[in-house]
């Protein structure tokens, strides 16, 4: 939606597709691949296209910026966000605002409107791993 930075180059197997868009988790030190699990460490957001087995080892990805994202279940502006539902659907955002404990929680950024389920809202893309007091 917004590039604030130029995307980043990230290591990607030939074997993969992936489309852009995607949300990458780390797979490996400056490693990426399609994230598919709650927790995963947020790598950023595929800038281009991956063709399964056209050769392409390398891929253009974004570690910051505004960008849009399907919600699961509700979120307020400024709540912090995770990867994926609870239920593992692909390319969902969910609030990580009210989980008792976040420590090793992964996130993705940061929501910059209200939501509810199934809502495209707007947020900040700043992968971190949150620690809890």
């Amino acid at each position: 939606m917004r590039e604030v930075e130029l995307p980043v180059s990230f290591t990607v197997a030939d074997g993969a597709g992936i489309e852009k868009g995607t949300l990458l988790k780390m797979a490996d030190l400056n490693t990426a691949a399609a994230s598919t699990a709650v927790n995963d460490v947020i790598a950023g957001i595929a800038a281009q296209e991956k063709i399964v087995s056209n050769g392409q080892t390398k891929l253009a990805v974004y570690v910051r910026g505004d960008f849009k994202g399907e919600l699961s279940g509700n979120a307020t502006t400024g709540d912090p966000l995770g990867s994926h539902s609870r239920t593992g659907e692909e390319n969902t955002i969910y609030s990580l605002a009210g989980v008792v404990n976040l420590s090793g929680n992964c996130c993705l950024g940061v929501a910059k409107e209200d939501g509810t389920d199934g809502q495209t809202i707007r947020y900040e893309l700043k992968p971190q791993v949150i620690e809890s007091d």
